[in-house]
């Protein structure tokens, strides 16, 4: 069930994922092997359809995989191992180790009636059940790292889409995760916001937090990213630094979606 402590924090190995489409089957992943250590900042690139926000949800077990295994700090996601055979868990076992990744996502999700501090406290309360003057003391912290302790009464219809953004990753950050995800966070944004939302995750990864972020920001992918993924048709085309794959990139697939993306 699990691996030795000498393993990278995120482990994946042969992993496939296979969507229906007619009489085959798509794969949106084939056959991915990949490996995240503790605190570092991965970037994952690729064209639209590439799986990118597929591997995404497939580490935070929002979508079934069809092959292959995941380890997240040495526990093998999604399933427990009794001898040579293996057994799916329960859907509250799964709740569980979802509880150690944040995800946030392209669109914002907040809850709509509730304020920036009530959004943020909500998880820690009703999932993780820990008292509400620590959760209520965390998230103002929060708030006031992300810039936006001015908006702690505010609703998200109050907010700019920075600012909502801003609070979904506060949000995520409250229920103490062990690993952040982001799925093209700053897609949904009209270009003068993204900067902040970029601000906040490039503090976050100065922490230590180890984050895999999809995205198509080559500039902050370069800047702040350990390390570089491309992806293109459910497979990883070419990974290495963000000087190698970014700015030295050897794959023909590679060269051609940078050299689109900096047109």
């Amino acid at each position: 069930m699990s691996q030795a402590s000498s393993q990278p924090f995120l482990q994946v190995k042969h992993l496939s994922t296979i969507f229906p489409d007619g009489n085959s089957g798509l794969h949106a992943l084939d056959n991915i092997s990949f490996s995240v250590e503790a605190e570092q900042f991965v970037s994952v690139l690729g064209p639209s359809g590439s799986g990118k926000s597929t591997f995404l949800r497939c580490i935070n077990q929002l979508e079934k995989t069809d092959e292959g295994a995941i380890w997240i700090d040495g526990e093998l996601a999604g399933f427990r191992r009794d001898g040579d055979a293996l057994y799916e868990l329960s859907d509250k076992e799964i709740a569980r180790q979802r509880i150690s990744i944040g995800m946030v996502f392209q669109r914002f999700n907040l809850f709509g009636h509730m304020t920036s501090l009530e959004n943020i406290i909500e998880g820690p309360l009703t999932v993780q059940k820990r008292p509400r003057a620590e959760v209520t003391e965390e998230a103002l912290t929060l708030l006031k790292r992300v810039g936006l302790s001015a908006k702690r009464d505010a609703y998200p219809a109050q907010l700019s889409g920075g600012q909502q953004q801003r609070v979904a990753i506060a949000r995520a950050l409250a229920m103490r995760p062990k690993l952040m995800l982001f799925d093209e966070p700053t897609s949904a944004l009209d270009p003068e916001l993204v900067g902040e939302v970029l601000a906040a995750m490039r503090d976050l990864a100065r922490s230590g937090m180890t984050m895999i972020v999809v995205t198509h920001e080559l500039g902050f992918a370069r800047e702040v990213a350990s390390r570089v993924v491309f992806m293109d048709e459910g497979a990883i085309v070419e990974s290495g630094s963000p000087h190698e794959v970014l700015v030295r990139p050897q794959h023909p697939r590679t060269k051609d979606f940078i050299a689109a993306v900096l047109k």
